[in-house]
């Protein structure tokens, strides 16, 4: 690494760390000359494949500092960052929405600059990734950065893929707690916290979601606020009240139990100030890693992501006038959450075809002349509660044709069968829509006849190329789903697993059991203790393990934040690990200003697990009671 490169890394890397924050990470990441450098050259893995690629959002993962013999380690991270990334929303329902490649740049030389201090040597890597903001001395060490232009150069590589439909995510080969968000998204490969750092960074990158972190520097509060109205969306200076008269920020939401732990409304601190800024939530992942995204900033990444793609896959040709002799079709993306609503209109007035995709013209006797017919296909998602995002083109979009009943639709050879559907190679889960999209002729389009171990099941209303399996209340077990194309042999078959995984604890060995007829086991503790959760599923695949505190917010099981296979740490203050606090018992701790005081007493903790399926345990229980000693 020359001189000239280290001052270029050093001063982007100064820009970078304005955005740093404790949970990583950041909003920036550096620019530097260069080109891609790998010893046997790169070489492009399709890891999940949904779709071509000019019409997915495709998450481009590399990694540095890992030699060729190190590639069977990059594949391993990559797997346990995308495990936890399945296991949040909204990427569990928007999955299908996804293509993930792996770009495998092999590095001369293992590691990444300045991993742990200033003083470690600089590696020969592919990427140029480094800690301390590129070996900055006036950063800090967990500023994650990588070489843009490189990483840019080994994206391009992904066909089809470009800027505008695609998120770069650089994995170093490392087990330091270290990442950036920004333009690029970059995290540490290894460390028990890092595959929680990955949907943190994509939320700055994709997103453009704020850290709520409440100081600057680790260990040091921050100031108070003094800017005007943030024009974060998840951060603001009014109050609850402004907020429902003047129908700002997050008014929507107020009152509801948020998804990453106690109510949405105003909690103060966030914006790197401690005072006169506030958030929605109490924690969330953009303040502490472990939880999820809460409903206002997941309303954010829904968008986000729906941006990226175009709900109408294809549709009947538009470009000129067609007959009133036909019939008309739209074919839309699948959500893994939820099907996808198709509303059709003629001159203005809606038809009754309660979501089908597919309009016969020949049915409607419209009258002599010209009319216009439209088909808008819209995410009903409830995770979308602003008009304003539900209507625009990343939920919403329209097709339109003129119908002159004039002309005559020239009909042409259509061999009937299945041209996309829901991959077959995995299993699906019991709450998974599943889909079936088939060829298209003018005189009509094959149905799609579901069935469930051989019975007949119905679709979603007049569409039947989605399948809710939730809709259906699927036993407990392992069935059979097909769908067949009418009128022909063709035939699709899935395997449903409607079976989550088990989950069970370890704990360290307390002062005594108390067990009670009709309430669960209880442990008595007079200080710190341990919990190991362990998860099995009779299925391959990998299952996250979560757990919860009093009814709070899940929170992801990762180990221990220096140990991946020690068990997490329960304590009554909670234990300070470079100036972030872990598991204090009770009412959570992030910093160490926040509230030390032992809550004593008697606390449930609630456990379960997420399978590959998408499966959600049935939670399990215990209670712990926290004596003083």
């Amino acid at each position: 690494m020359t001189s000239q490169n280290k001052g270029v890394r050093r001063a982007v890397a100064r820009l970078a760390a304005v955005c740093l924050l404790a949970a990583g990470l950041v909003g920036t990441v550096p620019a530097a000359a260069g080109t891609p450098a790998s010893g046997e050259g790169p070489a492009v893995v399709p890891v999940q494949t949904t779709g071509p690629a000019d019409r997915r959002f495709n998450l481009v993962f590399m990694g540095d500092g890992y030699t060729a013999a190190e590639m069977p380690a990059f594949r391993a991270d990559l797997e346990r960052h995308l495990n936890t990334l399945w296991s949040i929303e909204p990427f569990a329902s928007y999955r299908s929405y996804v293509n993930v490649w792996a770009v495998e740049a092999p590095s001369a030389e293992s590691g990444v600059d300045c991993d742990p201090g200033l003083s470690a040597p600089a590696r020969d890597t592919a990427l140029d990734m480094g800690f301390w903001g590129g070996c900055d001395p006036d950063s800090v060490q967990r500023l994650l950065t990588v070489d843009s232009r490189k990483a840019a150069a080994l994206a391009d590589l992904v066909p089809g893929t470009s800027r505008a439909n695609r998120q770069i995510v650089a994995l170093a080969h490392s087990d330091t707690y270290g990442g950036a968000g920004g333009s690029y998204a970059t995290a540490s490969g290894g460390n028990a916290l890092s595959s929680l750092i990955t949907p943190h960074e994509i939320g700055h990158s994709l997103g453009g979601l704020q850290d709520e972190y409440d100081y600057y520097a680790r260990g040091v509060p921050g100031a108070p606020y003094e800017g005007s109205e943030p024009s974060s969306v998840h951060h603001t200076l009014l109050t609850e009240r402004q907020m429902r008269e003047q129908q700002a920020k997050w008014w929507r939401w107020l009152g509801e139990e948020s998804e990453s732990g106690g109510v949405i409304g105003r909690h103060e601190g966030g914006m790197y100030s401690t005072r006169g800024v506030w958030r929605p939530s109490r924690h969330s992942l953009m303040k502490t890693l472990g939880y999820a995204f809460d409903q206002v900033e997941r309303e954010v990444m829904v968008r986000a992501i729906s941006a990226k793609v175009n709900l109408v896959q294809d549709h009947t040709p538009d470009t000129a006038p067609i007959g009133a002799d036909r019939t008309v079709w739209v074919d839309t993306l699948h959500p893994v959450g939820g099907a996808l609503a198709v509303n059709w209109t003629l001159d203005g007035r809606s038809l009754d075809t309660r979501g089908a995709r597919t309009v016969d013209l020949r049915r409607l006797r419209v009258s002599p002349g010209t009319h216009t017919l439209t088909a808008t296909v819209t995410d009903p998602t409830p995770f979308v509660r602003d008009p304003a995002v539900r209507a625009s083109a990343a939920l919403t979009r329209t097709v339109s044709w003129t119908v002159d009943t004039s002309l005559t639709t020239v009909r042409g050879p259509e061999t009937p069968g299945f041209t996309g559907h829901t991959p077959t190679g995995s299993p699906v889960g019991a709450r998974s829509v599943v889909h079936a999209d088939t060829t298209h002729a003018a005189d009509g389009t094959p149905a799609v006849r579901w069935r469930l171990d051989g019975r007949p099941v119905a679709a979603y209303g007049r569409n039947d190329r989605d399948l809710d399996l939730r809709s259906l209340r699927v036993a407990p077990g392992t069935h059979t789903l097909t769908a067949r194309l009418a009128g022909t042999d063709e035939e699709l078959s899935w395997t449903v697993d409607a079976r989550p995984a088990t989950a069970a604890y370890e704990l360290s060995e307390p002062l005594r059991t108390v067990r009670r007829p009709g309430r669960p086991v209880e442990y008595v503790y007079d200080d710190a203790f341990t919990m190991r959760l362990t998860a099995s599923d009779d299925r391959d695949g990998a299952v996250v393990s979560q757990f919860r505190v009093d009814g709070d917010g899940w929170y992801t099981y990762y180990g221990w934040p220096t140990d991946a296979g020690a068990p997490f740490r329960f304590s009554p203050g909670g234990t300070v690990i470079d100036d972030l606090v872990y598991g204090k018992l009770g009412r959570s701790r992030a910093v160490p200003w926040d509230d030390a005081t032992p809550d004593y007493g008697t606390h449930t903790v609630e456990y379960r697990t997420i399978d590959a399926a998408g499966n959600i345990g049935r939670p399990g229980s215990f209670l712990v009671t926290l004596v003083k000693p």
